[in-house]
């Protein structure tokens, strides 16, 4: 008998489909990761997830993205009822309130926001870093009209404002859309003194006087953690935080984004009602 000359390749890529199509969400998350992460315990949805649904989206850095680093954002729509809004996070790692304005992920956000739709704004864990230099994402103290112009490596110049009027920016904008912004305080980092954990890394206070200036909800999270946390004192506390002081396990992920839903609830906000 002659044997058949049949290509393999149709085999071949049926079985790198069948691979492909059998890794995990969590795994693809991580194949670009320089370093080993945990493997989350929680399904992540994905989102949007219902067009004719209003949305909540989430506007932050690394504590409430989901991608290299498990924040809070995604784990938020355990608590919501999804069959009435979306949960949509759009946070991304290592972003002040100013870059995230800069490099143009606010703009592509309010291209789909839509009237009806509510904005929670959490910002302030690395508006402290340098205003120029390598790594330029820092703004000026306060919420005032100050100003100042910085350099930048290339050459181009920009004008660097306070972290309020970032924030006043976002809030603007907004309502610009028909939206309802919220600001929220900010998570809580595993750092400890005389037994009791940080509750404010100096931002809070600004994020809560631009919320009573400009008549919108502060929606204070970082006390429901701290009280969770110190409960558990720093031992069960450490665990949630296995790389840093900042970044949580899906563990701590989960807690974080029950603490949203809690002070949501509990401050009796608009968003009270999709809250389960």
């Amino acid at each position: 008998m002659m044997s058949s000359s049949r290509p393999l390749f149709p085999v071949v890529a049926v079985m790198v489909f069948t691979a492909l199509s059998c890794v995990s969400p969590a795994q693809q998350l991580n194949k670009d990761d320089s370093v080993a992460r945990p493997t989350p315990q929680y399904a992540i949805p994905t989102m949007p997830a219902n067009p004719a649904l209003p949305n909540i989206w989430i506007v932050g850095d690394s504590t409430a993205q989901n991608k290299k680093d498990w924040g809070w954002g995604d784990h938020f729509a355990h608590y919501v009822d999804t069959s009435r809004i979306n949960v949509v996070n759009r946070a991304r790692g290592g972003r002040s309130s100013r870059t995230f304005i800069h490099e143009g992920a606010w703009d592509e956000v309010l291209k789909s926001v839509k009237p009806g739709d509510y904005v929670l704004i959490q910002m302030g864990h690395n508006d402290g870093g340098a205003l120029d230099g390598a790594k330029p994402r820092g703004t000026l103290k306060g919420i005032g009209d100050e100003q100042q112009e910085v350099t930048l490596l290339d050459g181009t110049h920009e004008v660097v404002h306070t972290f309020g009027w970032y924030v006043r920016k976002y809030i603007d904008d907004a309502r610009a859309k028909g939206a309802h912004p919220m600001l929220l305080s900010l998570t809580i980092r595993n750092i400890w003194t005389d037994g009791h954990i940080e509750r404010d890394m100096g931002y809070d206070g600004f994020i809560h006087q631009v919320a009573e200036q400009e008549k919108v909800p502060y929606v204070d999270m970082s006390d429901v953690e701290a009280d969770r946390l110190e409960k558990m004192g720093p031992e069960k506390t450490a665990a949630f935080f296995p790389g840093d002081h900042t970044h949580t396990a899906p563990d701590g992920a989960e807690m974080v984004a029950s603490c949203v839903a809690e002070a949501l609830k509990e401050q009796h906000t608009d968003l009270a009602q999709y809250v389960k």
